[in-house]
């Protein structure tokens, strides 16, 4: 049952975010002010309401699936998940929160854009780190052959 837990939760949550990260970027290039004020609105919810189940998910099965193993790739994901947990409560949460308030204010100024400057930079970042642990994940099932000369990232 861990298996299958972990496998959905680190499938959706990448997933969210990538599916975020693209749908500001186009929005914000290519949408209204109204179309920005509603793809906030989304994001939070019910985007939030997936997202953090699925984190929740993936790194608590992900402990327990963990705890009969030892290797370099499980410590690899051991020690990106507090970054990916801490990103996601710390900067992507409240940004998300707050830029929602503000697109629904109308309020698109300079405070908005940087405010999404830094949830973008969250975003990627929290992406990156969880497609190494979906990478180091199929590894260790052996779905995923490691090339000579290749090594984990140690973050």
């Amino acid at each position: 049952m861990n298996k299958i837990v972990h496998r959905i939760g680190g499938v959706v949550a990448p997933l969210c975010i990538a599916t975020f990260f693209l749908s500001t970027v186009l929005t914000e290039l290519f949408g209204s002010p109204a179309a920005v004020a509603r793809l906030k609105s989304l994001i939070v919810t019910p985007g939030l309401w997936i997202l953090i189940p699925a984190i929740v998910a993936a790194g608590g099965s992900g402990l327990i699936l963990s705890r009969s193993r030892e290797s370099r790739l499980v410590d690899a994901k051991k020690k990106r998940m507090p970054i990916i947990a801490a990103n996601g409560l710390l900067v992507l949460v409240p940004c998300a929160i707050v830029l929602n308030r503000w697109a629904a204010a109308s309020s698109l100024g300079a405070a908005f854009y940087a405010v999404q400057a830094i949830e973008l930079v969250a975003g990627v970042t929290n992406l990156a780190l969880m497609s190494f642990n979906v990478r180091d994940g199929l590894r260790m099932a052996g779905r995923l052959r490691v090339r000579a000369g290749s090594s984990t990232m140690k973050v």
